[in-house]
C-alpha cells in the first residue's frame, strides 16, 4: 500500500530510491506519526480537533494565536539576565531573527529596516522559564475525569492549559509521563500555543508500582488486555528485562525525547508504599542499556535510598524526586555525576486534597524536602527544578510560585539560573533525540529565542514570577512574541 512509482528515470536508477517528497507520501508520513497506535490515533484526532474550534475559543484565549515571525526584534533599553551569571548587566541589546538570539551588543546597534524595537524602559529581560517535572495532559484535570474521561476531551483540555503555561513565562516543559505526544505535535505545527514539549511518553512500572492505576477489578490481568492508562498512553506496564525494552522501544517510536522508569512506589497511588521496589538491578539496565542505544537517557522516579541507590547502579542519569535519600545516597549521587531533578513540595497547599496512605505519604515527602535539599547542596549535587503539580488548574497556576519555594534554600539569582540555564543543560542531555536542538535556557548569540520581559527585578525579588499576568509584560517562545502589553 506505500508503493509508488517513480515519477521520472533518475528516482528509478537508484534501487534505495526515497520518495519522502512526493505530497502523497509526506502526507502519509505524518499520518503515520499520529497513528502508530490506538492512542495515537485517537490523541491525533484530538489534535487535529482543535484547528475546527480554534475560532471559537480565540476570544477566551489570554492572547490571540501568533503567526510566525516575520521581521527581526530588538530589545533595547534593558537589563539583561542572561541565565549563566547571578548578576544583571546593563547597557545592552537583543537582536532576535527568526527563532534564535541573533546577537547581544552594546548600546543599541543599527538593525535592518522593518526590525520591530522593543524599548524595555529599563527592565529585565531573562530567559523563559523551564519546568523539568511537568505533566501536560493531566496538570490541571481532576483524578477522576483523568481516569473516566475521553481521551479527546483530555487533549482539549491539556491543550488550553498548555496556553496558560505558556502565559505564566515557562516556554519549555520536560513532560515526567503521559501521551503528549500529539499536544506536542500540534504546539509545533502553530495550531496552538504551548511550550516546547520534551515527551517522555508512558511512565513504565512494574505491576504493583506507582502508575499502575489498574482498578482490583482488573486483577489478574488475562490475555493481554490493557488497562485504561494504558490504552491511553498514561502509563505502561513491564515485568521483566524483555518487556522492559520493548516498552522503552515504543515510546521512542511514538517521539520520546528521554525515558520515565519507575523505581519505587509514589504518593498518588494508594497501594504503593513509598519504600517499594519495583524493577530490579538488571531490569533498570535494560532500561538504561535501551535508551543509550538511541543516544539519549533515563528519568528514574525514586523517593528511598535504596531506590535511588539501584537506579544509579544500573547506570541512570537523572532521579526525579528523592525527597527521602540520606547522606551517603547523596554523595553516590555526586560521586557519578547523576542529576537531581526535584520539587520543592513544603505544604499541603502543593498538592490537592488527599486521604489515607496517599496523604501519610505525602507528609512524609514534605517532611524529607528540606534534608535533600540540603544535602543537595551539601554535596555539589547537579540539581534541576520542576513542579510536579497534578490533577487541578487552581494548582497549576501555582507553578511561578513553586520556583519562590526555592529561597529557602537558594538565593533568587541561584533559583533563576536552575530554572533556565541548568534546566537547559540537563534538556541537552537528551542529544539526537532533543526535538529542539539549540541552546535553551540562556540569552547569547545563537541560543533559542525564548525570552521575558520582568516589570521589575526578578533577581531580587523572585516572587514577580509568582503573578505572571501582572508583571511578564513580554513573553516571546521560539523567536515569536505571545505576549506584548508595552504601549507601542
Amino acid at each position: 500500500m506505500f508503493s509508488r512509482k517513480p515519477g521520472n528515470q533518475e528516482d528509478s536508477a537508484h534501487p534505495f530510491a526515497c520518495f519522502c517528497q512526493k505530497s502523497e507520501i509526506e502526507f502519509l508520513n505524518n499520518r503515520i506519526s499520529a497513528d502508530l497506535s490506538r492512542r495515537g490515533f485517537v490523541t491525533g484526532m484530538a489534535a487535529s480537533m482543535l484547528t475546527l474550534i480554534l475560532p471559537k475559543l480565540a476570544s477566551a484565549q489570554t492572547a490571540p494565536l501568533p503567526v510566525s515571525p516575520t521581521r527581526p526584534v530588538l530589545f533595547t533599553n534593558i537589563r539583561l539576565f542572561d541565565g549563566k551569571t547571578g548578576t544583571l548587566r546593563d547597557g545592552l541589546s537583543v537582536l532576535v531573527d527568526g527563532n534564535r538570539i541573533h546577537s547581544v551588543t552594546p548600546g543599541k546597534p543599527a538593525v535592518a529596516d522593518g526590525t520591530q524595537i522593543i524599548d524595555g524602559g529599563g527592565r529585565v529581560l531573562m530567559p523563559g522559564l523551564i519546568d523539568m517535572h511537568w505533566h501536560t495532559i493531566i496538570a490541571a484535570l481532576p483524578l477522576q475525569a483523568v481516569l473516566t474521561a475521553d481521551i479527546g476531551f483530555l487533549h482539549l483540555a491539556a491543550s488550553a492549559e498548555a496556553e496558560r503555561t505558556l502565559m505564566r513565562g515557562f516556554t519549555t516543559v520536560r513532560d515526567a509521563g503521559g501521551p503528549s505526544f500529539a499536544l506536542k505535535q500540534a504546539i509545533d505545527q502553530g495550531i496552538i500555543s504551548g511550550p516546547r514539549i520534551y515527551p517522555s511518553g508512558a511512565m513504565i512500572t512494574t505491576t504493583g508500582g506507582h502508575a499502575d492505576f489498574r482498578s482490583l477489578a482488573d486483577i489478574p490481568r488475562s490475555g493481554g488486555k490493557l488497562s485504561s492508562s494504558e490504552q491511553t498512553g498514561g502509563s505502561i506496564i513491564a515485568d521483566n528485562a524483555d518487556e522492559v525494552r520493548q516498552r522503552v522501544r515504543e515510546q521512542f517510536l511514538q517521539g520520546a525525547s528521554q525515558i520515565k522508569i519507575v523505581g519505587s512506589g509514589g504518593v498518588s497511588t494508594p497501594r504503593s508504599p513509598l519504600d517499594m521496589l519495583t524493577f530490579t538491578e538488571p531490569q533498570l539496565r535494560a532500561a538504561v542499556e535501551t535508551t543509550a542505544d538511541w543516544g539519549t537517557y533515563v528519568m528514574v522516579h525514586a523517593y528511598t535510598p535504596p531506590a535511588v541507590q539501584r537506579a544509579i547502579a544500573a547506570g541512570a542519569q537523572c532521579i526525579e524526586h528523592a525527597h527521602l535519600m540520606d547522606d551517603a545516597t547523596a554523595a553516590l549521587m555526586a560521586k557519578n555525576g547523576t542529576w537531581l531533578s526535584i520539587q520543592p513540595f513544603v505544604s499541603e497547599e502543593d498538592t490537592v486534597p488527599l486521604t489515607g496512605p496517599s496523604h501519610e505519604k505525602m507528609l512524609a515527602v514534605f517532611a524529607g524536602t528540606n534534608n535533600a535539599y540540603t544535602l543537595a547542596k551539601k554535596h555539589g549535587i547537579k540539581t534541576a527544578f520542576g513542579s510536579d503539580l497534578l490533577f487541578s488548574p487552581v494548582l497549576a497556576a501555582r507553578q511561578g510560585t513553586m520556583l519562590t519555594h526555592l529561597l529557602s534554600w537558594y538565593t533568587p539569582a541561584q533559583a533563576l539560573k536552575m530554572a533556565t540555564a541548568t534546566n537547559g543543560q540537563l534538556l541537552a542531555l537528551s542529544g539526537p533525540r532533543n526535538p529542539y536542538p539549540g541552546k535553551l535556557g540562556v540569552i547569547e548569540d545563537g541560543a533559542m529565542a525564548d525570552l521575558l520581559l520582568v516589570d521589575g527585578n526578578p533577581v531580587e525579588n523572585l516572587a514577580l514570577l509568582a503573578d505572571p499576568s501582572k508583571n511578564l509584560l513580554v513573553i516571546m517562545k521560539d523567536g515569536t512574541i505571545h505576549k506584548n502589553t508595552l504601549k507601542v
